[in-house]
């Protein structure tokens, strides 16, 4: 089973690449995260959010698996602990499929890509940079695995 992060979004600054791939190299061969990137619509005079939401949702499309599950990042998301996640992740990895994360571009996801997704989960109520998502959530995937194995990386 993979992990995806299908992220809008590219050329991300070092620290970012150097963080997001920390967490990567820790995880199993069996439950690897993939990070496909989408470049974002460049936004000019005539088009609007709504038409570059639509233009990155066929670009997200494009990268997809076709029976992969798909998970929205959204502020109206499902707020999850840590111990929830990892609760999630053992009923994912049961049926085997892949998991694309969906992070969408400045504008967020078309809400037609969110309304396809089996859930909607909640990074944090606060607006965060697109790039800290991507190391936040590889690094709670991380911890998710590693509570399912009883590593001590995640300390209750």
């Amino acid at each position: 089973m993979q992990l995806i992060i299908a992220a809008v979004g590219h050329k991300m600054p070092g620290w970012i690449e150097t963080g997001f791939s920390e967490y990567t190299k820790r995880m199993p061969p069996e439950l690897r995260i993939v990070l496909k990137e989408i470049k974002p619509v460049e936004r000019s005079g005539s088009k609007t959010a709504a038409t570059a939401m639509a233009l990155e949702r066929e670009r997200i499309e494009a990268v997809l698996p076709k029976s992969a599950r798909l998970i929205a990042l959204d502020e109206r998301g499902k707020d999850l602990t840590s111990v929830g996640l990892s609760q999630q992740l053992m009923q994912w990895q049961q049926d085997g499929r892949d998991t694309v994360f969906l992070i969408g571009g400045a504008d967020g996801l078309d809400p037609e890509l969110k309304a396809r997704a089996e859930g909607l989960i909640r990074i944090s109520s606060m607006t965060l940079p697109h790039g800290i998502v991507r190391v936040m959530l590889a690094e709670q995937l991380y911890r998710a695995w590693s509570i399912t194995q009883n590593h001590p990386y995640h300390r209750v």
